[in-house]
């Protein structure tokens, strides 16, 4: 590039033939005194090497010559000053290349290099050749970096060293030497053209700036070095990193056309920072809906809190997505702080623990544990100055004051900061805790987070961990969890793959090895489908635990299309303050439809279903449990279904709308089914039959009612008289009232079909 010939910029001063009146001895400012008429220089029309040039007299310590035109000096451009000159007697001087870097309004550039190195002549008549190339980079063969403040100069020449020597001086050329410093000017725009320095010190963030306004379409070169940005920094154009760069934590670097995680790790030069700093401007700008990792692998050392990575927002409320690569966990610096403190809870005030001691030290994202608190409960925020902490969950049964113990574990990945994070999205990447750390931790608020496509693999405590309402809608597709105790039996396994505090989860076609539990679920209208899931070990007639564990007694939610493999399904009321039933639905609104139960090798006591009240007085309502198939591989189990009655059983008088039909049962004694259909021939003649239901009623619950009765052979009275009558049907009949009566109007014999039920219809 050529400015003079591209742009027309006038560069090279006029001939000294043309007049000494803009020659200055001084600076060449307007105002200098000039060589017009001066005693100490003369034109010399014909110089046998120059043609016409100037002789001039040392006479003063420093002899300058400048032109004091404006030569202008553009963004980008660098100007070689050539000067060529010859001793004509007295004393031999030393001369360089000199000039004034002005500002726009004419006064100096401070603190800039204003001379060239000095060359001493030697011989009288030797033509002696010097230059010096002047820019606003710190580019490698600039000898005057003058910085992008520098808007034209004053360029000669000094002569230097003993006075009286004459010289004869040919006409001073400035030329355009840019191409020598871009290797395609059409298409790269250094920063260093415009003023950054890359000493990891100087502020080059105007620098930045000027480059990216000057791009123009360009690709943006930032060479190497150490680039210090102070300030927020937006990249228009592609960018090229050889160098990197340092930011302060709460500076922004956006590149709109350079958005992916492999160039901001260009930029940064590590994994995390370039994470960090990549997560940043995805929450600050509205060009990029997603973070593409471009597959890279980011090496984690410690956990990465998600929200002091974006220090100017508590919350986020716009779709974003992170996709396309993998966090690993490495090195030593995990943990869980755990402490304990004594604190006390009051049921009217369900979700606050108050006078706790010790609070500045109980971090927030803690898991709870103590006497009447159930599974997965959290805190979620604390205020020190009350003593108070607020859960995420109330504890069932913590009335008073007792000791807790509150564990603090490292996640890979920790939203936790944000009070609210929405419509948040990770796909297709891998967490891999490598048994160091727990996976993802949720914020305390926001509706539909977003895990599709992914593997959480060997968590050591948590794979995704819901705090308070960032679970609300939660939606997780097609991923893998992995678990890091698969070579642990069942009952010293402590990992958990996931819990819900909130309503309207969605966990569908995902498959998940070998924890404690898969997922912890409370809220309601949860849809659970498609997953396989498998918990057992190697011990003969071993324990199992729940894969599903569903913790409010009202849920109306769906397990169906499940593969639940030595595991089962628990549903508790363990989230109840009060769980002693008083009012409202019960253990209601439940579907476990057309799911294959699998387990092998298990006590005969095992069963694919579990409810288990935590205080009296509970009963079923709206259940539907169809289309399952229950097998028992390597020993025969009693029920498919049962009741834990660690802390009490079901009112089976107040069942009610349950249907358990339409399973299928291999190696299970016990074939449940509501309404069940019972086929009774009685061969004695008595005026009331009394039949069992077999234990084949759900739950082993009563028989509560008989819905109708078919003879299907004659009544014979004690005289062997045919007699046509329908009998009177009750219920509750038996020492368990698990059997129904048929009461006839005489001693009589014959066989009937019943359908009778558990529940109230």
């Amino acid at each position: 590039m050529n400015k003079a010939i591209t742009d027309g910029v006038l560069l090279m001063p006029p001939a000294f033939a043309d007049g000494l009146d803009v020659w200055s001895s001084g600076d060449g400012t307007p105002g200098s005194d000039t060589y017009e008429n001066a005693p100490n220089a003369a034109l010399v029309v014909a110089d046998q090497d120059f043609g016409g040039c100037l002789e001039l007299q040392k006479t003063s310590n420093t002899t300058r010559l400048r032109y004091m035109g404006q030569t202008p000096l553009l963004p980008g451009c660098y100007l070689r000053v050539i000067v060529r000159l010859k001793a004509i007697s007295g004393s031999l001087p030393s001369v360089r290349v000199g000039g004034y870097a002005a500002l726009a309004n004419g006064n100096a550039v401070p603190g800039v290099d204003t001379v060239g190195d000095s060359v001493a002549l030697a011989n009288y008549g030797d033509v002696v050749e010097l230059s010096a190339i002047i820019g606003a980079g710190n580019r490698s063969g600039v000898d005057l970096v003058w910085g992008p403040e520098a808007v034209y100069g004053h360029f000669g020449l000094d002569l230097t060293g003993p006075n009286g020597g004459i010289v004869r001086i040919d006409d001073i050329i400035v030329e355009d030497i840019t191409s020598v410093f871009l290797r395609d000017i059409l298409s790269v725009v250094d920063v260093r053209d415009f003023g950054a320095i890359g000493d990891g010190i100087t502020d080059d963030s105007a620098a930045f700036d000027a480059a990216n306004a000057a791009a123009n379409g360009r690709t943006i070169l930032v060479p190497e070095g150490v680039f210090r940005l102070e300030n927020d920094v937006a990249f228009q154009e592609l960018v090229k990193f050889e160098g990197t760069l340092s930011m302060p934590d709460d500076s922004m670097l956006l590149l709109r056309k350079s958005y992916d995680l492999p160039t901001y790790i260009e930029a940064f030069g590590d994994e995390v920072v370039a994470f960090k700093k990549a997560f940043q401007a995805l929450l600050n700008s509205s060009d990029h809906e997603s973070l593409d990792l471009g597959g890279r692998r980011i090496a984690v050392f410690e956990p990465i809190d998600m929200q002091s990575a974006v220090p100017n927002r508590d919350q986020y409320n716009t779709r974003r997505v992170i996709r396309n690569g993998q966090f690993e966990a490495l090195g030593a610096d995990w943990g869980t702080e755990t402490v304990t403190s004594q604190a006390t809870y009051n049921s009217s005030d369900t979700r606050t623990l108050s006078n706790v001691t010790n609070i500045a030290n109980i971090p927030v994202g803690a898991l709870v544990t103590g006497n009447g608190v159930g599974r997965e409960i959290y805190v979620r925020s604390k205020n020190v100055g009350a003593g108070t902490l607020t859960l995420n969950a109330p504890p069932f049964d913590a009335e008073g004051t007792q000791t807790y113990t509150f564990e603090r574990f490292d996640y890979l990945i920790d939203f936790s900061g944000f009070s609210k994070l929405s419509k948040f999205n990770m796909s297709n990447i891998e967490f891999q805790c490598n048994g160091k750390c727990s996976g993802i931790m949720l914020a305390p608020a926001g509706p539909t987070f977003e895990l599709q496509d992914s593997f959480i693999s060997r968590p050591k405590e948590r794979g995704i961990t819901s705090i308070g309402g960032g679970c609300q809608g939660i939606l997780i597709d097609r991923c893998q969890f992995l678990s890091s105790e698969e070579s642990v039996n069942v009952t010293e396994r402590q990992t958990v793959g996931l819990n819900v505090n909130s309503n309207d989860a969605k966990i569908r076609d995902c498959r998940a090895t070998r924890f404690r539990h898969f997922m912890v679920l409370a809220g309601q209208n949860h849809l659970i489908k498609g997953n396989h899931f498998f918990q057992g070990d190697g011990i003969a007639g071993g324990l199992r635990t729940a894969g599903v564990v569903l913790q409010d007694n009202y849920t109306a939610s769906v397990v169906t299309g499940n593969y639940i493999d030595n595991c089962f399904v628990e549903w508790t009321n363990e989230r109840d303050p009060t769980p002693q039933f008083n009012a409202g639905f019960s253990f209601s609104s439940f579907s476990l439809t057309d799911n294959v139960f699998l387990s092998g090798s298990v006590a005969p006591w095992f069963s694919y279903l579990v409810i288990k009240p935590h205080a009296a007085g509970h009963f079923l309502n709206g259940v539907t449990v169809t289309g399952n198939r229950f097998r028992s591989i390597n020993g025969q189990i009693d029920r498919a279904e049962r009741v834990d009655t660690s802390f009490a059983d079901l009112d089976y008088d107040r069942n009610r709308a349950v249907w358990f039909k339409g399973n299928s049962y291999h190696n299970v004694r016990e074939h449940a089914e509501n309404p069940l259909v019972i086929a009774h021939s009685q061969s004695t003649k008595a005026r009331t039959w009394v039949i069992e239901t077999d234990n084949r009623l759900p739950f082993e619950s009563y028989c509560q009612f008989v819905d109708s009765v078919a003879l299907t052979d004659d009544l014979r009275n004690t005289v062997n008289q045919r007699r046509y009558e329908m009998p009177v049907a009750r219920g509750r009949a038996g020492s368990n009232e698990d059997a129904f009566t048929l009461e006839f109007s005489e001693d009589v014999s014959g066989s009937a079909r019943a359908t009778v039920r558990m529940d109230r219809g």
